[in-house]
């Protein structure tokens, strides 16, 4: 799939938060054009002495779920730990891993955040704008933001806020495990983001398409 070239990555911490401010500006909260048929998840994880980072990305056919490809990537770590800059650390081998697929999702499902970010560019959000298409965030932990607690039963939501500004939903998709943080990453709305994640989510607390990423990048980094 063809992926933009928005920026380079060679950036002091000043430059990539002038950026974010920025690119912040250019995510898109549209209405989805079409139902998604095919859906992908991506996910990243570090070599066991920290110097590389690993990419998977795994794309399904809905509704039924069906993996029809996988790709990965792996890459040495150039951007230093920074919180709040995450992105900058882990999209560059997340493109890598997403040049290589040959199915072109509608859609993709991001395990980080989307717009539930300090400056609204966490990786889904940037990766969102990089991809031109629509994505989600759906992280296992809040990043930023206020909230209630969910009732336990799978099905049950909350808004993730940051002021009066609704910035994300955290959602139970499963009766009475951790919620997960769900949040528009691009060219989709929160209440899509959030139904999306239900119809792709079974008997898992994480939808398939990220769960399944995880486990993939999980075995690849045993080799790493």
């Amino acid at each position: 799939m063809k992926i933009k070239r928005l920026h380079n990555w060679n950036l002091s911490y000043k430059e990539a938060v002038e950026l974010q401010r920025r690119l912040a500006g250019q995510v898109r909260h549209t209405k989805l054009e079409k139902r998604p048929k095919i859906v992908a998840g991506l996910d990243c994880a570090f070599s066991k002495d920290g110097k590389k980072i690993i990419a998977a990305v795994v794309v399904l056919r809905l509704p039924e779920l069906e993996v029809i490809e996988t790709a990965n990537a792996a890459e040495n770590v150039k951007f230093p730990y920074i919180p709040g800059l995450l992105s900058f650390r882990e999209a560059p081998v997340c493109i890598s891993a997403v040049e290589k697929i040959k199915n072109l999702p509608d859609l993709f499902i991001i395990d980080g955040q989307g717009i539930a970010h300090p400056r609204r560019l966490g990786l889904a959000a940037h990766l969102g704008l990089f991809f031109d298409m629509p994505t989600i965030g759906c992280a296992k932990s809040r990043l930023t933001g206020s909230f209630e607690e969910p009732q336990s039963e799978k099905g049950a939501y909350t808004w993730l806020e940051d002021g009066e500004e609704i910035i994300g939903a955290v959602v139970r998709t499963r009766t009475n495990v951790k919620p997960v943080f769900i949040s528009v990453g691009h060219q989709c709305r929160l209440d899509s983001a959030i139904n999306i994640t239900f119809e792709c989510t079974t008997r898992y607390r994480l939808p398939e398409p990220t769960r399944l990423a995880h486990q993939f990048v999980s075995k690849l980094k045993l080799n790493i």
